[in-house]
């Protein structure tokens, strides 16, 4: 069987994701460490994730706005803990203008020096806090729900594309309400809004839990996660949830004179995702010939290529292509028109087919004068390259039937998808009961060994400190505790023979 990739998901997991960025197109090294190029097909698909997206957090009341790149480093000093968590991923500006050095290069000017360092902006926590402060004086201002499309820089140490860079693009919310009750609520049904995109529109399967309280987002209250399991049983937290509590609006001053005419501090709340959900798409999606792209998010449905031969029956097949974009164009997928390609570049169509296979595009088909004179078309779905024999699995059908039947076969792939990532999440799950099990599951010589779910007692100080130190040891961390438990867990806690409370999610991640 032809892998059109150079390296298996089998052989090598990280070098097949790699090698899926660069042969997909999807993004490139930038020459600046931990910076990378989105390429168009990757930033098609992270423009089709802000739309989709976008309309779901507008529909939620929220309103989208701008924050500086840059924040004044004594914002980060009013909020001790959030500082701390971030402090070491900090870019920092010290000078506006660079002179010569004599030397042919440039350094900074010693007379443009800054009076305060600006930070490049990790997350606008504390900038928008400082704006709420203003924005914010009776409960009649809340609650103040925004949203912004932004990039932002924490620089890492260990980068990969997508999955950790110094920078990334993301979408970051924020609001604050007049209670705890209403904030809290509010924090959680953003998750179930981040929940219901990865599976809908992402056709990832994700559990949406809190996290423990040593992986808190720095200065939060409580901190929720989606997490999705990877192709090689890793987990990926593909987006978060905070409550902040009124942490923020002490250090920012965002008060309200509440009805009775008394002074409040607000509750706030904040949440992102970013381009790492396109590495989790890849690695939950992929396969050894490159990526099978979703077809909610593909920026291209289906791609058509004509198969050429620099004769006088080029034009004949072109006409007919360019007629069946238009009938498929004029078909609906999912809710939205059909976006399909007419790819007339100059290449042999073999190559063509091929890019398209490695770019995931879901359906691609392959019309040659044969096709033209009986009216058909072939047909590849991405998400079934091969039939049983290893043979190519392209299927000849007539060309109304698929313009017919375009909207159903697109439907069928992301619901495909999305039952694949399913299954592997269902069956790389592992209940076990006692610590000597988490050691021998995670021992083992599996060579994609998924999760455990154990019983938690919520251990907190010393008792969390002792429980992160062993886990780390065996290099796993608590991923989340699944929303819609009823509490009260018969059993102990595996960690520390306490009665448990709740059950947890431990793995690798990414």
């Amino acid at each position: 069987m032809k892998h059109a990739l150079n390296v298996t998901r089998e052989q090598d997991f990280a070098a097949w994701y790699q090698a899926v960025v660069a042969e997909a197109d999807l993004a490139e090294e930038s020459g600046v460490r931990g910076c990378m190029v989105i390429r168009p097909w990757g930033y098609g698909i992270w423009e089709r994730i802000q739309r989709l997206l976008d309309d779901r957090i507008k529909a939620m009341g929220h309103d989208n706005c701008y924050f500086p790149l840059f924040i004044p480093l004594s914002y980060f000093g009013k909020e001790a803990e959030h500082v701390e968590g971030f402090a070491k991923e900090m870019a920092v500006v010290t000078h506006h203008r660079l002179i010569a050095d004599g030397k042919g290069g440039l350094v900074p000017d010693p007379e443009a020096k800054l009076e305060e360092p600006l930070v490049v902006r990790p997350t606008s926590e504390t900038v928008i806090g400082a704006a709420f402060s203003r924005w914010v004086q009776s409960w009649r201002d809340l609650p103040v729900k925004i949203n912004q499309w932004a990039n932002v820089v924490r620089w890492e140490m260990r980068t990969r594309m997508f999955l950790r860079t110094s920078e990334f693009l993301w979408q970051e919310g924020h609001t604050a309400h007049a209670s705890a009750g209403e904030a809290r609520e509010h924090t959680l049904r953003m998750l179930e809004v981040y929940r219901l995109f990865a599976e809908e529109c992402l056709a990832l399967h994700v559990i949406a839990g809190e996290k423990p309280e040593n992986e808190r987002f720095p200065g939060a209250v409580a901190t929720y996660s989606i997490e999705a399991m990877m192709g090689d049983g890793k987990a990926l937290q593909a987006g978060t949830s905070h409550f902040l509590g009124t942490n923020f609006a002490s250090a920012q001053n965002i008060r309200f004179q509440n009805a009775e005419g008394q002074f409040e501090l607000a509750n706030t709340t904040s949440w992102g995702v970013s381009t790492r959900m396109i590495g989790g798409v890849i690695m939950v999606h992929g396969d050894d010939n490159g990526l099978r792209c979703p077809p909610r998010i593909a920026p291209w449905q289906v791609v058509i290529v004509p198969m050429l031969r620099d004769g006088p029956e080029d034009e004949a097949v072109v006409a007919y292509c360019r007629e069946l974009q238009a009938a498929l164009a004029g078909q609906a997928a999912l809710g939205e028109p059909v976006r399909a390609l007419l790819d007339l570049k100059p290449a042999k169509a073999a190559t063509k087919r091929w890019g398209w296979v490695k770019k995931g595009a879901p359906i691609i088909v392959e019309v040659g004068g044969r096709d033209v004179a009986g009216g058909n078309v072939s047909v590849i779905r991405r998400d079934r390259l091969y039939r049983a024999d290893g043979r190519l699995d392209s299927a000849v059908i007539a060309r109304a039937e698929l313009a017919e039947g375009v909207g159903a076969m697109l439907e069928d792939i992301q619901s495909t998808l999305h039952a694949q990532a399913t299954e592997r999440l269902r069956a790389g799950i592992l209940p076990v009961d006692e610590w000597a099990g988490v050691e021998a599951f995670f021992a083992s010589d599996r060579r994609n060994p998924g999760w455990v779910d154990v019983r938690w007692s919520r251990p907190t100080g010393s008792a969390l400190d002792a429980v992160v130190e062993r886990l780390k040891k065996l290099k796993l961390t608590i991923r989340n505790a699944p929303m819609g438990q009823t509490g009260g867990d018969v059993g102990q806690c595996v960690f520390t023979g306490a009665p448990a409370v709740e059950r947890v999610l431990i793995g690798r991640s990414y």
